[in-house]
């Protein structure tokens, strides 16, 4: 009988490309492997006794003969690589056309149609990484007032201003109009508001950010499960990226640490339904950044407090770990990587040591999820349920 799930997203962890890598840029990617292979060798043991090393080859990774935990990957089988599409489809949706990418700047018409909401002209309108951007164009927004419009590799409409000179809420409500202006073939997948502070030279963001994503085009299970009576909480970005639909109770964080000890306080105050977190710091501090051994200081914090957190489980509880996508940080490029996701299955209950191989979509998930809490609804994917519980659903 399982009564709560955990469902853990370690943003950004991909374990080798996909067979359609190469369609992106990305072949040779193998986020978990670069880095090993980059730093010669990492040391993860608790997610190596959980069977992390049996899902793919990682040096100093070892293959465990009894793994705690069940392992296997994900395909991703949704057109795309960025956030939203992954957790989307792991909560049963699937995108059979990436969300649209604009890297060499918005159309006139979309720069003129958001210039005229906000009443003042835009500086950037440009792919570029977010730190960089506010070097380059930072001071000229200081002497001018006109926000900074820029995007990246991913479908984002990011905008940037100084919190001295435009307020955090002024901001918040240029998104809100940018969100509005986005739609159809212009509908990308998030608006990011971007504040930041300091002086020329020594610019830094501020933890004022927010995502304005779309809204799910379907029902999705966190939807499903809060019908049914259930509990939906969300750690992290999870609430923004679902744009608040199916949750119960939101717990944003500003990074991994937070993260983990804000799913401590919830193991140990909530009894049932659905604990979705997302560990951000990955992806944002390390991946997008070409940093393998900040992303290995990541992991390795990430493993530390594993054992606490399964201490923490309660004999109806299922733990998921797994990834929306890679961020490969040894790759030439900044962007997300098409890759493989790992997913390992424990609890004090769960079977061990079950190869669960390579599932056809991250929405095998949201299968799962549905089987457990006895739910009807979920098109897309297949339930391990039945192999990791002996009664599978029953409650």
């Amino acid at each position: 009988m399982i009564s709560r799930v955990l469902v853990i997203v370690l943003d950004g962890l991909g374990v080798g490309e996909l067979p359609d890598a190469g369609e992106y840029g990305d072949e040779g990617s193998f986020t978990l492997g670069n880095i090993s292979k980059a730093l010669k060798g990492i040391d993860l043991p608790n997610l190596e006794a959980f069977g992390l090393g049996n899902i793919a080859p990682v040096q100093g990774i070892r293959l465990m003969d009894k793994p705690l935990a069940c392992f296997g990957k994900m395909n991703e089988k949704s057109a795309g690589k960025d956030t939203i599409t992954g957790h989307w489809e792991m909560a049963g949706l699937i995108l059979n056309q990436p969300f649209p990418l604009f890297c060499q700047g918005f159309p006139e018409e979309i720069i003129n149609s958001f210039e005229k909401a906000i009443g003042r002209k835009v500086i950037g309108n440009k792919a570029a990484s977010g730190t960089i951007v506010i070097e380059e164009l930072g001071e000229k927004h200081l002497v001018t007032g006109r926000p900074i419009v820029y995007t990246s590799a991913d479908s984002v409409f990011q905008i940037a201003a100084h919190e001295e000179v435009v307020g955090v809420e002024i901001l918040y409500k240029w998104c809100e109009k940018a969100r509005e202006i986005l739609k159809e073939d212009y509908a990308v997948g998030r608006v990011i508001a971007r504040p930041f502070k300091g002086v020329p030279g020594a610019f830094t963001r501020t933890t004022g950010r927010k995502d304005y994503p779309l809204k799910p085009f379907e029902k999705t299970i966190l939807d499903y499960i809060k019908e049914k009576g259930h509990q939906v909480i969300s750690i992290g970005k999870i609430y923004d990226i679902f744009a608040g639909f199916g949750i119960t109770q939101s717990f944003p964080t500003k990074g991994n640490k937070e993260g983990l000890e804000v799913i401590k306080k919830v193991l140990k105050s909530s009894s049932e339904g659905l604990v979705f977190a997302n560990l951000v710091d990955f992806d944002m501090l390390y991946g997008h950044r070409n940093d393998p051994e900040g992303y290995y200081m990541a992991l390795r914090e990430f493993d530390d407090a594993l054992p606490d957190l399964c201490n923490l489980l309660s004999p109806t509880d299922m733990i998921i770990i797994t990834a929306d996508h890679g961020c490969d940080p040894t790759m030439e490029s900044t962007d997300h990587t098409r890759e493989y996701v790992p997913l390992l299955v424990y609890g004090k209950n769960i079977l061990q040591g079950v190869n669960l191989g390579v599932r056809e979509t991250f929405a095998d998930v949201a299968a799962t999820l549905s089987e457990i809490f006895k739910i009807e609804g979920i098109k897309n994917g297949t339930s391990f349920a039945k192999e990791v519980v002996e009664k599978a659903g029953s409650r």
